[in-house]
This record gives C-alpha cells, structure tokens and sequence, in this order.
C-alpha cells in the first residue's frame, strides 16, 4: 500500500502535527543543521544518536520517518577531486548510522556544483499562483561555473567509483539508496554534464549493480520533463523490477529544455493513470508531493516548497488513492 508523506526540513512538531492531520502515515526530513544547499563541501558525517533522536521524535508524534534527504554529495566526489575518498568515508559513515537508527532511505542524487536549477521562480500559473520554470535559452550566455566543462564520460566514472564504494555499506546497514534525477533532466547544464536524465540513464544505473539496495526516487516531475516519456510507462518498466524506492509526485508542463511547474491536477500527464501504475506494480513505499505552486497569502520565500500547495497536493493524491480502492472506482 502506497505511504503518504510529507517533507519537513528542518523537522519541527508543527509540521508533525500538520501531517498528522492530513493523515499521511510518513516523513521525509534530513538532520537538523544539515544547510539545504551546502557550500559543495562534504558535511559532518551524521551521528547515531541525533539519527535516533530524529526517529524517535517522529513515532512519538504516531508517524514513520521513512527517508533522509538533502545530504548533499560534495564536489570532490561528484566531479572526482582529490579528497572525495574523504568525503565518501563521511558518506559511508553517515549511511551506517541511518540503518543502525533504523532509518531505510537514503534519498541522493548526483549533480555537481548546484542542485537543481530554474530560470524563474516567479512564473504565474492558475489563479495567479507562483510555479518555477526553467528555460534553456535564457542560459546561453551563461558564465560557466569554476569547474570549467565535464563531460558524461567523467560522470559517470566518478558515479561508478560512489557506487562500488558506498553501495557495500548501504547493503550491510540495510539502506536503500534512491538516486533523483537530475533537474533539469538535460545536459550540459552551465558547461557541466547531467547524466542522469533519461529513462536508459537509469536502467544503466540499475544494471551498474544487481542489488537491492540501489534504485529510484522516481521524481515525476523530472521524468515527465524529459522528453518523450511516458510517466505511468516508466513507473511500469522500473516498478516491475522493484527499483522505485521513492516517489515524488508532481508534475509539468512542457519538457527540456523549456518546462514549468504546475498544479498536480494542472500539468500534461495523466495523474490518475500514474497513481494506477504505482498501485499495479505494488508499490509500498513512501510517496510525498514535491514543488507545489505557491499559492495565494504566501510569501514565496522557499519556491516550490511552501505550504499551501502542498495540502491541496495531498487532498489530490489521497482521492486518487480513494477512487482506485473503490470497487466501482479506477
């Protein structure tokens, strides 16, 4: 059975109180002091004791945290500077503890310099409602970032060195890694590479390593950006081989390299349609809305993040839920 969740960063007991409310049943958040958006340098190896306290703190309000995010991968792993085998000891340390805290995923991703990027952050959507948009062309004259240009085939070496040596202590400590697509799903970016943008991107991904502890946060927003995907196919083709560990659901309209953000009953793909492949696939993991317009009484301050869209998301993805449970529904 799919397992709402709702994101908070930092973890806090209004947001607690809120989900709880809402009735999903998980919650995604990362360790307190963690920044968002680190400066590219590796953070503090997450401890033991704070990953417990963070578990703890979230049962006790009758909830399940399911996922951490938002550990940022620093430069010297993504881009294969000296240091990374450094930073990697940070990351394999971290992940160690999660599974000792009983914490099961580890939701990462693989882009070097920035994080996910957008063009506008303003962009008005129904009713006036403010959505992210991201266009390529505005980026042509672009400066490049400091590393210069890197191309696939330096990505996805560097990928393969995290992989083989971080995957081992994630299958020991019995935590699955989601890897997110990039965002946007296109390449290059401001000179630098983005590999993983595409649906064969991550069957290679899979096929890099026969365990069950490498796989997918199948972010529907990304996977509907790329070009020529189909959203309930592809939750189809990875969910058949178990390798959707996480879900984002939102949702777009258009693809790379001109798209925007919409409303999770207002973007181009069939939303009912995936919530049925999630379902016919089995899928019974956590599932949270992801970038939300922000909607009207809102300031804006944390774009695709605030709360008001977030609760329509969840009405919405609970009726879905609801309709494909009926028996005269789905």
């Amino acid at each position: 059975m799919i397992r709402l969740a709702l994101v908070s960063r930092p973890l806090s007991e209004s947001d607690l109180r809120l989900a709880k409310q809402l009735g999903v049943t998980d919650i995604v958040t990362t360790l307190p002091g963690t920044p968002l958006y680190p400066e590219r340098q590796q953070g503090p190896a997450w401890e033991f004791l704070p990953l417990l306290h963070l578990r703890q703190q979230v049962e006790d309000a009758g909830l399940t945290l399911s996922v951490i995010e938002g550990y940022q991968l620093s430069d010297r792993i993504t881009l294969g500077l000296p240091g990374r085998d450094e930073d990697l000891d940070k990351v394999c340390h971290s992940i160690h503890n999660m599974g000792a805290a009983g914490i099961p995923i580890y939701c990462y991703n693989f882009m070097a310099v920035f994080n996910w990027l957008r063009t506008s952050t303003t962009t008005r959507s129904r009713g006036g409602a403010l959505v992210t948009r991201f266009d390529q062309r505005q980026l042509s004259h672009a400066p490049l970032t400091y590393a210069g240009e890197v191309d696939d085939e330096r990505m996805w070496d560097n990928f393969a060195y995290f992989l083989e040596r971080v995957l081992p202590i994630a299958e020991e400590a019995k935590v699955k890694l989601a890897l997110h697509p990039d965002d946007p799903p296109m390449s290059p970016v401001l000179g630098l590479a983005r590999i993983m943008r595409s649906v064969e991107a991550f069957e290679r991904v899979i096929d890099m390593a026969d365990s069950d502890y490498s796989g997918i946060t199948f972010c529907q927003g990304n996977f509907a950006a790329m070009p020529g995907v189909d959203v309930p196919t592809a939750i189809r083709h990875f969910g058949e081989r178990n390798k959707i560990f996480f879900a984002h659901f939102r949702d777009v309209r258009g693809s790379v390299p001109a798209f925007e953000e919409s409303f999770h009953d207002d973007g181009k793909t069939d939303m009912a349609a995936s919530m049925r492949a999630y379902v016919d696939i089995g899928y019974d993991g956590p599932m949270r809305p992801d970038h939300a317009p922000t909607m009207e009484g809102e300031s804006n301050d944390d774009p695709g993040y605030m709360v008001r869209g977030k609760l329509f998301a969840v009405g919405y993805m609970k009726g879905l839920i609801d309709a494909l449970r009926s028996p005269s529904g789905g």
